[in-house]
């Protein structure tokens, strides 16, 4: 009994990392029937040797094999205890009585061990509880090799020689644990980077701290582009070149995970604020500046860092990557490379988290009273002074708040996932307005304002694409609105969304034009129709020469590169005259008429007579 405990631990059983507490040693099969059978003192000289073996075997430091061999000693004692508080030796002929105090002397073992272990590790800070699933496969794995024990014992006092057949059972067992070990390794693991997935990261954030941790949400810039110019198997090659970059300059202490696609975590254990978490954050973006290598070719990748910080309240996962997404998308956004999530901030206010909540629930009911309606501005030719489109402008009436504006709304929605949800709800709406009003007699174009997240998506031109057959609405009444910061944060990332639009038929305009930072280049090389003059520029060009001189200045260059220009917020016939003489093409603002519902509109629309340009300039 003694050999076999000591040749069985050459293979000890390894639950997920190589923690003392995380060993299953079949050797104790063996060492409980002797501790039965013999008494505590040569089972715990049999289970310290075998702890040796087994410690040398998975190459542990002395330190950890010694807590090992505490452990098992303990249990051995535990367990030897009971067997002599009621006087139980297994002899040649068990009865039920044995069978019965065997369990009880069984479960002292368990409860003496595994209470040892969770006592150490709420001591020690630094130690991770383990997922109730694990504990419960080392329960089950220790309970059978250690009623197993037992049995071997009889099989022994009958003949020696059906001994080692019980290896076939402990191998049964073995493979159990490993089975068991690898099923929780591929719910927790990512399967092209090896790196722990979102559900480990679940786990991890939701285990007790001592300590402020700091959740780090990586998204890499222009991926998309890799993989449309090189093809999906080096984008994974790639992807996992990444992963091997971040586990290299992360330290032990900390997690790095894979959430999908391209977007990675780390979660930083040990940091001091904000200050800190920074730190850790450039370190990483410049590890990735780095080029990668992928045949030969140079890939330059950069990443987008949003931080959220997790204290003592111990925040759950879902809030944590919430915080540290808006925060990503506020780097994006910004045109920085890391910013981190202030709960201070306006668009971080509990009052603006539970309107997104309000908005994301009525977007997902989509009751007919749900108060998200649109309304129309009309855009107005300025030679003829004739109706050419319409630009839909959306509206909340909140159950509570009142009537909330299209401003506040994409502020709050458009860092986050619910702005996809609002982005279709409006193409539909406005998709089935048009065609509502074409089959009236009445053919209007009606521009729709995107942003950048749903071109980065791309699955906005199928949707658009669906719609357009479903109400058999020709392409060139939908046109859809992008603003310049927005697209000239990452044109290339949209190019090939807005270049299949194009080719459907769809105009797409440049919304908000002279408040970025453009690149004539990217004018130039994007399928743009128009450009939509600023209404900061066109209220102040009948004041302000400087304002008059940068719209005069869009309208050449728009008319340079065969652009429509529009200008909103036209308010008064000065500025109507101003734009005319400049070449102006159409207009929009109050002095025509404000947003409006569809009904409200089509009364307008009936009632209107074009404004004839001869009239006005005399």
């Amino acid at each position: 009994m003694a050999v076999l405990a000591v040749v069985v631990d050459a293979r000890p059983y390894v639950l997920a990392d190589r923690r003392a507490s995380s060993v299953i040693l079949p050797s104790i099969c063996f060492t409980f029937a002797i501790a039965l059978a013999w008494g505590v003192v040569p089972a715990l000289a049999v289970q310290v040797v075998a702890v040796a073996v087994a410690g040398a075997r998975m190459r542990q430091s002395v330190r950890r094999t010694f807590h090992l061999a505490v452990q098992h000693a303990v249990a051995i004692g535990a367990a030897a205890g009971v067997a002599g508080i009621v006087s139980l030796r297994i002899g040649p002929r068990p009865d039920w009585d044995d069978a019965l105090l065997t369990i009880a002397a069984a479960g002292a073992w368990i409860l003496a061990r595994y209470g040892l272990a969770a006592g150490v590790a709420r001591v020690s800070s630094h130690r991770r509880r383990r997922p109730s699933r694990r504990r419960g496969i080392e329960v089950l794995a220790t309970a059978a090799l250690l009623l197993l024990g037992p049995v071997v014992l009889a099989t022994a006092q009958v003949g020696l020689a059906f001994v080692p057949l019980v290896l076939l059972a402990l191998h049964a067992v073995h493979r159990m644990v490993r089975s068991a070990c690898e099923s929780e390794r591929a719910a927790r693991v990512d399967a092209l980077t090896g790196l722990p997935n979102r559900r480990a990261l679940q786990a991890t954030v939701g285990d007790k701290h001592g300590r402020q941790r700091a959740l780090l949400l990586l998204d890499l810039d222009r991926f998309r582009t890799v993989n449309d110019a090189l093809g999906h198997r080096v984008g994974d090659r790639l992807l996992v070149e990444v992963a091997r970059r971040l586990a290299d300059v992360v330290p032990a202490h900390d997690l790095v995970v894979r959430l999908g696609g391209d977007e990675f975590a780390v979660l930083a254990n040990r940091v001091d604020g904000a200050p800190e978490a920074r730190r850790i954050a450039y370190h990483l973006a410049e590890a990735l500046n780095r080029p990668f290598a992928l045949d030969g070719l140079p890939v330059d990748v950069s990443a987008s860092i949003g931080i959220a910080l997790q204290g003592d309240s111990a925040d759950d996962c879902a809030t944590l990557l919430r915080e540290a997404e808006a925060a990503m998308y506020d780097a994006k956004q910004r045109g920085d490379q890391v910013a981190v999530y202030g709960p201070d901030a306006a668009h971080h206010s509990p009052d603006r988290l539970a309107l997104l909540a309000d908005l994301r629930r009525a977007l997902r009911e989509d009751a007919p009273d749900d108060g998200i309606v649109l309304f129309y501005q009309p855009q107005i030719a300025i030679p003829t002074g004739e109706v050419v489109g319409v630009e839909a402008l959306l509206r909340w009436q909140h159950p509570e708040r009142g009537l909330v504006g299209p401003e506040e709304l994409i502020r709050v929605a458009e860092p986050t996932p619910v702005m996809r949800l609002l982005t279709l709800r409006v193409l539909h709406d406005v998709v089935a307005q048009v065609a509502a009003w074409r089959d009236a007699g009445r053919p209007l174009r009606a521009a729709v304002n995107v942003s950048a997240r749903d071109l980065h998506a791309g699955g906005i031109a199928d949707r658009v694409e669906e719609l357009l057959h479903e109400y058999a609405l020709p392409a060139d009444l939908l046109q859809l609105e992008i603003t310049e910061s927005a697209l000239m944060a990452d044109p290339h990332r949209v190019l090939n969304t807005i270049t299949r639009l194009d080719r459907m038929g769809v105009a797409i305009s440049l919304d908000d034009f002279g408040t970025g930072y453009s690149s004539l280049q990217h004018l130039r090389r994007l399928p743009l129709a128009e450009v939509k003059i600023d209404r900061s520029f066109v209220l102040g060009m009948a004041t302000d020469r400087g304002d008059a001189a940068i719209v005069r200045s869009v309208i050449d260059l728009a008319e340079a590169l065969g652009l429509r220009a529009v200008a909103e917020g036209v308010e008064d016939e000065r500025t109507w005259r101003l734009l005319a003489a400049a070449g102006c093409h159409a207009a929009q603002g109050w002095f025509h008429a404000r947003p409006m519902p569809p009904d409200d509109l089509s009364t307008w629309l009936s009632r209107y007579r074009p404004l004839v340009l001869p009239t006005l300039l005399t």
